[in-house]
């Protein structure tokens, strides 16, 4: 057992080694390097200097007896890049993007010269207008997003990551609720992982891959803070950490020696927008609007030394939504419920701030500060079924702090950074009032309950999050004839916190049928148990990380990249738990249900049933940390005629992420703040008008006693409802097998890339029933039905067995094809082709990140289908180009082919279930962008820009009903009109002033 201490120590003593072998640090992930050699006669030993024109800051390295050399840990800019050596000297300019590993050979001049570009222009009258070095030769697989197409490129919300999909398997989602979502391949969205300028935005509570991206209209980031970033999707090296899927690393902007600004507004409302299709069909518009605004200005502190950036961005929306029954029984609802029918609007505010100031203490020593604040307010669950008075408002709060020193010496390089971050996501009921839930009830025994409206206060309560420090320290060595040898080492302490109460606001449910009576024919209430908890539940966790990295030019043709990293996470609230006794003893304790042998117990009922118990009770000193998390990340480039022109690649990677809190917490919460639930003995649409004999959750008639919560949880004890959540003694942590072999070419003006590449997902968490009947059966077939899940046999005098373990797998194999050519100002335009073919097949529906398989007794019969998340086939192509006038123009035209839909369905008559995929209607969607700028003095101009959403206002859904003829047929899907994947036609106008 490692306790939080002893991984103190040992991270302390790992780090001293690191320091000792290696020397120091490479800047992860946002930061570039620039390496090649320098020819002459006196290349060896030449003083290398790159300066930032700019910003004025400088790197300086020597190269090595055989003219090599590389500067690390270079911030992305523009660079004047200067050769002494015996008094000779040359001098070049060149463009370095975020994450970029880029080649430039210099040439010794034969005596000294003025300095000056390629073009023979004076270098202090060049204009830096692209990247002077194409990041060919290197192992990794993503794309850049560049700073024009970030700022040109149309998009739906001011959301940098909707951009991603620029990127071979990665797929940006807009959902029903507006949220986006982003994920690469098969994985949940959890899997990704962002980087800003080098710090994790990992939430390591919620999924989403960043904090506050769980379920969330905002975004993550000001946009107008960041410069550009860059998407991998494979073979990212050992310095990437907590990623299963796509690594996104992203640079902000800084300040400049010149102060410079820009103010923007971008607006869209109801009259600028086509109807949407609930909106046809109800005939009514709803008056809803989206205002987006910011501003940003960054300069000089002292010229030369130190800058300041300051961004502030705020959004404010009443996005559209409709209100819609189910079932068609609209009609057979209470006046009061049937007048919050129809269009709706759902609100959502976000404010976001970033600020960073940099200093060059001297030539060596360069320090950096920065803060990040988010705050947002959104109001959810409007829409299917769910009236506004029934809406919860989720919020988000976060703050980080990031402090950087950067050490730079002639052979190596150091980076040290200390994190702060406190996030926290919530979600409280609007109203107060009791829960009214209206279902259209058939009998026998109430079997079939129609969700018709769900009206009054939410059921939801909770607030989780995240807060803690961090120590990262990342080394470079250049020492060594061509190698660049990278070792690094991070050290986390993060407090994790999870408060849940479901149904803490009871609900009531009516029955809505002919002749029903109209009081409750049942309701349900949460409650803390005394003694216990209520549902609450905070602990540290301890992060301990390590890799080492080799970039080896093997010669002037093959790099390899040979690297590896290891992980360690130290979470007592999972090693140290221990099963309450209560449910320890309900487990051990007889199975008095009928069918149960005499003197048999709830174990040797799991037994039959193929479950041993011992395997998820725990003793707070059975369960250990995972150790296994060992990744090899191994990479290759060779250049055919070592002319950079002609590039093969590939690689092989394994990548650990790990178990969210989210779920990993509900062993620990879902015990200590039950969900009871009581019949109400006056419906014969439900269970009659007499309790069933032995009922303990049964009431013979209704009280209006029982809208009062106090009332509720004094007179009725938590039985029959809490479930009990157990997690396995021997949990792994999920992680990805990542192969990929491509080659890179230039055909003319166009950048060409072609890939293949396969990713297996495996260890992913789920949940299982472990309920089983009497003689261990799983499925019950006594009613001569067809088979069903044993919901109504688990733990007697508790509830449902919810048993956590890993088993959740994908296979992925892909081809991808990739066109580019970067938009310069000399050529006026900019193009991009992404298409990819995927076949990818997994034994779980990770539609939302869906974590529970609920119909099979194990995994290993849940059958493997093609993916629900993965199209089949995507194309992404993009545009920017230069119009007469000065009118710039982009486009962005993204097909795939409709995703698929799992259903399982079981059949009376045949006795029998069946799983069936089916797939849904293709995505389409063509946006377009057109702006102007205009100078209008001192020094200002201002901009003028018109973007059109969804051009020919295709139809594109996020969801769809499931439906079914036989059980030998296959399914039919019918698009949930009230939520859309995407907006209808929009047209968006915006202004912008820059000084």
């Amino acid at each position: 057992m490692t306790s939080p201490r002893t991984a103190w120590r040992r991270s302390a003593v790992s780090l001293a080694v690191l320091l000792a072998l290696a020397g120091a640090a490479q800047a992860q992930s946002s930061n570039a390097t620039l390496r090649g050699v320098v020819a002459g006669q006196a290349a060896g030993g030449a003083d290398i200097t790159a300066t930032n024109i700019d910003t004025g800051y400088v790197l300086r390295t020597r190269s090595n007896p055989d003219g090599s050399y590389a500067l690390v840990a270079v911030p992305p800019g523009n660079y004047r890049v200067k050769v002494v050596s015996e008094g000779k000297t040359t001098e070049q300019t060149v463009t370095l993007q975020v994450g970029q590993a880029a080649s430039l050979d210099l040439a010794l001049d034969a005596a000294p010269a003025a300095a000056t570009a390629p073009s023979g222009q004076t270098l202090e009258k060049v204009e830096i207008t692209g990247v002077a070095s194409v990041d060919k030769k290197t192992s990794e697989m993503g794309t850049y997003v560049t700073p024009q197409q970030l700022q040109r490129l149309p998009q739906v919300t001011r959301n940098f990551l909707s951009q991603a999909d620029l990127a071979p398997g990665v797929n940006v989602q807009y959902d029903g609720e507006g949220n986006v979502k982003i994920r690469s391949g098969a994985g949940p969205r959890s899997n990704v992982n962002v980087f800003i300028d080098g710090t994790s935005q990992k939430d390591y509570v919620m999924r989403g891959g960043v904090t506050g991206q769980d379920r969330s209209r905002g975004n993550p980031f000001p946009q107008s803070a960041l410069a550009e970033y860059k998407v991998i999707t494979q073979n990212y090296k050992a310095e990437y950490d907590q990623v299963g899927s796509a690594a996104i690393t992203a640079l902000t902007k800084s300040g400049t020696n010149e102060l410079h600004g820009d103010a923007f507004v971008d607006y869209t409302a109801y009259n600028l927008r086509a109807k949407r299709e609930d909106e046809e069909r109800s005939g009514r518009k709803v008056e809803s609007k989206q205002k987006q605004f910011g501003a940003t200005l960054g300069g000089p502190i002292v010229q030369d030394k130190a800058h300041f950036f300051l961004a502030y961005e705020g959004k404010r929306v009443e996005d559209p939504t409709s209100v819609v029954a189910g079932g068609g029984y609209e009609a057979l609802l209470p006046a009061a419920a049937r007048a919050e029918l129809g269009p709706a609007i759902s609100p959502f505010k976000q404010d976001l701030l970033f600020a960073k100031v940099d200093q060059v203490i001297d030539d060596r020593n360069r320090l950096e500060l920065s803060f990040k604040y988010r705050k947002e307010d959104d109001r959810k669950h409007i829409g299917d079924k769910e009236a506004g008075s029934f809406s919860s408002n989720d919020a988000v709060d976060e703050k980080r702090f990031d402090v950087r020193h950067v050490y730079s010496a002639d052979r190596w390089t150091n980076e040290a950074r200390l994190t702060y971050e406190d996030a926290f996501f919530s979600q409280e009921p609007v109203s107060s009032a009791p829960g009214a839930r209206y279902r259209y009830v058939t009998g026998p025994n109430g079997d079939q309950q129609t969700e018709v409206l769900n009206t009054g206060g939410n059921n939801y309560f909770q607030r989780k999050g995240q807060k803690g420090y961090g120590l990262q320290n990342d080394t470079t060595w250049t020492g060594t004839e061509s190698h660049v040898i990278k070792g690094g080492i991070k050290l986390k302490r993060i407090t994790v916190d999870a408060n849940e109460q479901f149904n803490g606001t009871p609900q009531y449910y009516y029955d809505i049928a002919p002749g029903a009576p109209t009081d409750p024919y049942k309701f349900e209430f949460g409650t803390s148990l005394a003694g216990i908890g209520d549902g609450s539940v905070k602990g540290r966790n301890t992060q301990f990380g390590i890799y080492l990295q080799d970039d080896w030019d093997v010669n002037k043709n093959l790099q390899l990249n040979l690297g590896a990293r290891y992980d360690i996470e130290s979470s007592p609230l999972y090693r140290e738990h221990q099963t309450p006794t209560d449910i320890v003893a309900a487990l051990n304790g007889p199975d008095t249900r009928p069918g149960a042998a005499p003197g048999q117990t709830y174990r040797q009922t799991l037994a039959n049933g193929g479950v041993n118990i011992d395997d998820y009770i725990s003793t707070g000193s059975n369960r250990k940390t995972f150790k296994n998390a060992f990744q090899p990340r191994l990479g290759f480039s060779y250049d055919v005629l070592g002319d950079k022109q002609h590039v093969i690649f590939g690689g092989y990677g394994r990548s650990y992420d790990r178990n969210i809190f989210d779920i990993m917490q509900l062993e620990r919460t879902k015990g200590t703040y039950p969900n009871v639930a009581i019949d109400v003995a006056n419906d014969p649409n439900y269970i009659g008008t007499t309790c069933p004999p032995a009922a303990t959750n049964c009431v013979p008639a209704w009280n209006p006693s029982f809208y009062d919560p106090a009332y509720l949880r004094s007179t009725f004890a938590a039985g029959t409802g809490r479930e009990v959540n157990l997690l396995s003694n021997n949990l792994k942590t999920p992680y990805s097998d990542q192969f990929a072999l491509g080659w890179r070419d230039a055909i003319g003006v166009w950048q060409t890339e072609v890939s293949v590449s396969h990713v297996e997902q495996k260890d992913m968490f789920v949940f299982l029933l472990g309920n089983r009947q009497p003689n261990g059966a799983f499925y019950d077939t006594s009613g001569g039905g067809a088979p069903s899940s044993p919901w109504g046999y688990g733990v007697p005098g508790m509830g449902g067995l919810i048993l956590g373990t890993n088993g959740l797998e994908s296979r992925t194999n892909s081809i991808n094809f990739k066109l580019d050519k970067p938009y310069t100002v000399a050529s006026g335009w900019g193009a991009s082709v992404l298409y990819t073919f995927s076949d990818s097949k997994e034994n779980h529906n990770l539609t939302d990140d869906f974590t529970y398989s609920l119909d099979q007794p194990t995994i290993a019969e849940v059958p493997f289908l093609r993916s629900t998340v993965v199209p089949r086939h995507k194309l992404v192509a993009t545009g920017n180009y230069d119009l007469p006038y000065d009118v710039l123009f982009s486009a962005k035209l993204t097909l795939a082919s409709g995703r698929y839909i799992r259903s399982r369905h079981c059949d009376n008559a045949a006795q029998a279930c069946a799983t069936d995929i089916v797939q849904g209607n293709a995505f389409r969607q063509l946006d377009v962008s057109a702006s102007k700028m205009f100078s209008i003095g001192w020094g200002m101009k201002m901009g003028v820009r018109a973007d059109v959403l969804n051009l020919f206002n295709y139809r594109n859904y996020d969801d769809y009903d499931v439906s079914w003829a036989s059980i030998s047929g296959p399914s039919t899907l019918t698009p949930q009109i009230a939520k859309p994947s995407g907006p209808p036609r929009t047209l968006k106008l915006g202004v912008n002033v820059v000084w």
